[in-house]
Order: structure tokens, then sequence, then C-alpha cells
């Protein structure tokens, strides 16, 4: 796995920015009471990430020490009203929905934490990779957060009607939506459950790598291991069988 990929996996999967490192759970849970508008919050993070660490990244050697995390702000601030600007003149509904949080992703800690730990560290198109797979994983956790809340709130995923409402005056039977998941509390309770449910499959996972591991006669420690499934590596002994 070259570095570029391994960075979209990062993000994706290994670090995921909301279900496995827990940061920008201010806009997670405040936007996300649709679909759409998780998606269109991730999006927007992802495009003022990925610039901002190509930005960073270019002015790396070049920024003081001294006035590093200023610099960083002022450059995700840059974008972050480029961004702002374009959705209130081409998607003025996303931008009214979204509010003030755009204008928040300025403090995302997920933005300063890549700029200060990767992009001011590393060449530029790894960088702009590492910031494409945080902002995608970031985009994917706000997305599933808010389809579990739209269904269940309202029987709908991205404004279609999926789940036919129930209709008392007119004696139609259907779907009785769950209006608390349209709610502040509902956005913990998904949130916990998706988490719950992440952590179950890992660990199902780490279980059927064990018997894997064991299976193949690994039962001398690490130093004698050379199966990748468990992490082992081969180190010289003398006494290889």
């Amino acid at each position: 796995m070259n570095n570029c990929t391994e960075r979209i996996y990062n993000g994706l999967v290994k670090e995921n920015p909301t279900f496995v490192l827990m940061l920008g759970m201010c806009p997670t849970l405040a936007v996300t009471t649709s679909a759409v508008n998780g998606v269109g919050m991730g999006l927007s993070t992802t495009v003022v990430l990925v610039l901002s660490n190509m930005l960073i990244s270019m002015l790396r050697k070049i920024i003081p020490d001294s006035v590093r995390m200023p610099a960083f702000i002022v450059v995700v601030a840059s974008f972050v009203t480029i961004v702002q600007f374009l959705l209130q003149g081409f998607v003025p509904s996303l931008y009214d929905s979204l509010g003030l949080y755009i204008p928040l992703i300025v403090v995302n800690c997920i933005i300063l934490g890549r700029a200060e730990s990767y992009a001011s560290k590393n060449p530029v198109l790894p960088s702009i990779f590492d910031g494409i797979g945080m902002g995608l994983g970031f985009t994917v956790g706000l997305a599933a957060i808010g389809m579990v809340r739209e269904l269940i709130g309202t029987g709908a995923v991205f404004g279609q009607q999926i789940l036919p409402l129930a209709d008392a005056a007119a004696g139609k039977g259907g779907y009785v939506p769950v209006t608390i998941f349209i709610l502040p509390p509902g956005a913990f309770l998904v949130l916990a459950f998706l988490v719950a449910l992440q952590n179950k499959a890992k660990i199902n996972a780490a279980k059927k790598g064990k018997k894997a591991v064991g299976s193949t006669g690994c039962q001398e420690g690490c130093a004698s291991c050379g199966n990748s499934a468990c992490g082992g590596k081969i180190f010289p002994t003398g006494n290889e069988k």
C-alpha cells in the first residue's frame, strides 16, 4: 500500500475522525438532522481540509515555529471564507441549513489537528491525500448519522420518503416517526449506536484474526512469528525451525 492510499484508508477506517477519534463533535451532533446536511457539512470541511493541508505543507519551512498556530488559523479561515461565499451564492438552501457551523469550521479540531500533526511535517502530495482521507471519513460519518436520524425521525432519506407515514385522520396505517431522533438527544443516541456497532465489528474481526493466527501454529511469541495477521515480524534468533 503506497503512502497516498494509506492516508485515505487511515482517514476512512483506521483513524476515522467521527467514529474513532471522536473529533468535530459539535457539527456532528448539530447539523446531522438530515443526510443532506451531513454530506454538505462533510464536503465543505473536506474542501477546507485539503486546501489548508496543501498550503500549510507548501509553507511548512517558511512559517516560524513561534507563530505556527496563528498562521494555521489564518490559512484555514481564508479557505473557510471562500467556501462560505460559494455556498451562500450557489447553494443558499444548504447555507441556511448549516448556518453558523460553516464559519465554525475555522476552529474545527480535525483541520487544525491535521495541520499540526501531519501537513506541517510532510510533503505536499501526502498532505493532500491525508486531507482527502480525513475529509471523506468525516463526510461518511456525518452522512451515516444523518441518514439514520432522518430515516427514524421522518421516514425519509435525502428528502425521499422511504417509509409511508401513518395518517390517523384518514384511518391509514403506516410508519409513525420517532421525532426524538431529529432532536438533539437523538444525535447522541445514534452516534453511540454507530460507534458501538463499529467497535463490535472490530472485536469480532480481532477474534477471527487471533483464531487464524493460532491455527498456523504461532505459539512462541512475536519474536518467532512471521504472520502479518498479528503484526509479528521475524527476528533472527539463531534457532529458527
